[in-house]
Formats: structure tokens, C-alpha cells, sequence
């Protein structure tokens, strides 16, 4: 699938709908540092935000005060990228493949399972791209599990621990702590997005879910404190913790095997990076980390006493989602995240969130 008319060696045009966090941060920096792709209009009718992008971009990105001006010239265009509120995700992706258009979507690509496997139909019936921007893929430390698990150093893997923990005791506001369910606020389909995406990307399908959703601070709406328990068809237990209401933080992953654990502490450089303007086409050493923040494999022992042995952490690669986006537009090369991905994922955050309200097991 590609939907696109560039030519080889000519930009892949890009419009990018939305300079809120994940406009701004992650989104317009990676696209305008890939090779094959040119951020050509970014959609915000935000005035300080045009500032914003228009010193980091100049005078060859224009601007979009609404979706719809990018429909009326769809022939100008090869690329939309939705990085606009949650909720506007089904039915903004629904127009631009109905304009004729591939797109990315940021996660999670809708609120539910049901509407995400429409949105893959609709893409399949058009024969064009549709891909979730699923980042975490290419973090560092799950590059680094990636490569123990595939050279087997772990053995067999029986339990997976990972979390995304932070210390916010104050809420934030915004729709991303709305109460309103159109939101698709919270924890569980934010950061659950991402460590269910990943559990299901190294131990495949799930068979059945549990989890528990709590509302910890005061003032909030929504799930600040939630984990969630999968049971993968294979037998590996997956425990995924996502909190705002961490006062210690834990290891970011926790595997442990029939062979070796791997204990790893930190989260990936990318994101702060990126939010302090930093630049994969500027920095030699993007991603890299400082040995200090390697993860240890070993057994018997605690790596906070000396068990184990430093494991030298992968570079994290954001960079190369977006290359796999221009390479299957331009040359039909692998949907690097496909919606039906998303969708599988999305059926266990809908699990995840019936077992906690209900306070059951959800089979699969």
C-alpha cells in the first residue's frame, strides 16, 4: 500500500495535524530530520504555537487553521500525521483516508478495538497506508530486552515487569485528565498504550487480563495509578505498572527467566532530548545513555548489591519509525506499526478496563 504520488528523489510532503506535546516534541522534529520527507503544513490555529514552529522550521512550513483545508488540496500532499487530542483520532484519520491520503496516528489510534479494525478496513479498502505511532518500540531498553531475548539469554522468559512511573502529585488538568470518557483520558489508554504495545510485541497475544485503576490524587478525573496483569497464550505472565503516584520509582523493566533476569533502571533519553531541542541530525550520539544507566543480566543476586553483569543498553532509535514510514510509502516496504496491532492492543485495555471496574479476570 502507498497512496502516494512522489517521485524518487522528490520530499514526501507532510502535513501535520495538531503542535500541542506530541506535535511539537515528537512528531514535527523526527519528520523534518528524516530523510525522504518534508514537513510541508502543520494545522494549529494557535497563534503562539505558529511562533513556536516557524522559529524552529521557517518559512517552508505553512500552516493549516483547520483539517479541512488539507482535504481540499489532497492532490498537494503525500502524508497526515495526526497528533491532535485523543478523541479526534477516528474521525480525522476516517477523512484523510477518505480524501485519499496515508496516515500516522499517535496513540492509541481510537477508543476502541472495534473502531480501530474499521479504520484498518477502510485503509485496506482505499489501498493505503495506516500506522500508529507507537514509539516505545524503539526505546532503548526494549531494543536492548529485543536483542537478549533473541540471542536467548534469558532462557525462558516467565514473567515480564515493566513500568512507567511517575511522580505528579498534583494534577495537571487538560483533556489528558479529563473525566469525560469522550476524552479517552487517563493512565490506562496513555502510558498503557505504550507498555500493552510493547508486552504484546515480546510475548504475543493475550489470553486474558486483569488490572486495577485508581483514582489517587485530589481533584483528579481519571486513572492516575493503574496496573495491569496479561496472561500470554504462551504462558508468559506480563505485570505492567502506569502511575503518576509514584514517589519511588521502580526499574523500567524487570524480566525475569529461566536462565537470567534483567533488571533496568531509567527511562530512555529520547523524550527529554527532544523537549530540550535536541536533534537526531545534530547530536552524533542520539540516544545513547551513560554506562551508569546500563541494565544488569544475572541470577541469584540483586544488581543493587553487584549480581550480574552490565549489559551495554542499544541506542534508542525514534528516528527510524518515521524512515519506515518513507520507506513504505516510497518503495511498499513494512508497515512498521499496522492498525490491526493497534487494535490487538486496544482489546486489552478495553479488557483491562472492564476487569477493573468489575473487579474480574477478562478472557480473550
Amino acid at each position: 500500500m502507498t497512496g502516494t504520488t512522489g517521485t524518487t528523489g522528490t520530499p514526501l510532503r507532510v502535513a501535520l495535524i495538531g503542535y500541542g506535546l506530541a506535535g511539537s516534541v515528537f512528531h514535527a522534529p523526527l519528520i523534518a530530520t528524516t530523510e525522504g520527507l518534508a514537513l510541508d503544513t502543520i494545522v494549529t490555529s494557535n497563534p503562539e504555537r505558529q511562533e513556536q514552529a516557524r522559529a524552529e522550521f521557517g518559512d517552508g512550513v505553512s500552516f493549516a487553521a483547520t483539517p479541512e483545508e488539507l482535504w481540499a488540496r489532497a492532490d498537494e500532499l503525500d502524508l497526515i500525521v495526526i497528533a491532535s487530542p485523543n478523541k479526534t483520532h477516528v474521525p480525522l484519520a476516517t477523512a484523510a483516508l477518505k480524501a485519499g491520503l496515508p496516515v500516522v496516528v499517535d496513540k492509541p489510534l481510537a477508543g476502541t478495538a472495534a473502531e480501530a479494525r474499521e479504520l484498518a478496513a477502510l485503509a485496506d479498502e482505499r489501498g493505503l497506508l495506516l500506522s500508529v505511532f507507537q514509539n516505545r518500540r524503539w526505546d532503548n531498553d526494549f531494543l536492548t530486552l529485543r536483542k537478549l531475548l533473541d540471542e536467548g539469554e534469558l532462557g525462558d522468559v516467565w514473567r515480564f515487569e515493566s513500568r512507567f512511573e511517575r511522580w505528579r502529585p498534583q494534577p495537571k488538568g487538560g483533556w489528558r485528565e479529563s473525566g469525560d470518557p469522550a476524552e479517552i483520558g487517563g493512565l490506562l489508554y496513555d502510558l498503557g498504550s505504550h507498555v500493552v504495545d510493547q508486552a504484546l510485541v515480546l510475548f504475543g497475544p493475550a489470553a486474558s487480563v486483569y488490572a486495577e485503576a485508581d483514582v489517587r490524587r485530589p481533584g483528579a478525573q481519571t486513572d492516575d495509578d493503574t496496573f495491569i496483569a496479561i496472561t500470554h497464550t504462551n504462558g508468559v505472565r506480563s505485570h505492567l505498572y502506569v502511575s503518576a503516584t509514584t514517589a519511588q520509582l521502580g526499574p523500567r523493566f524487570r524480566v525475569l527467566g529461566s536462565a537470567a533476569g534483567y533488571v533496568k533502571h531509567g527511562l530512555d533519553p529520547q523524550e527529554a532530548d527532544l523537549r530540550e531541542g535536541k536533534r537526531p541530525d545534530a547530536t552524533a550520539e542520539w540516544g545513547v545513555e551513560p554506562e551508569s544507566l546500563w541494565g544488569r543480566v544475572g541470577s541469584g543476586e540483586s544488581p543493587l548489591t553487584g549480581g550480574g553483569r552490565p549489559e551495554p543498553t542499544l541506542p534508542g532509535a525514534y528516528p527510524a519509525y518515521y524512515a519506515a514510514i518513507a520507506a513504505a510509502l516510497r518503495d511498499g516496504a513494512p508497515n512498521p506499526v499496522t492498525a490491526q496491532e493497534a487494535a490487538a492492543a486496544l482489546d486489552v485495555l478495553e479488557a483491562a478496563r472492564r476487569s477493573a471496574t468489575e473487579g474480574t479476570v477478562v478472557s480473550l
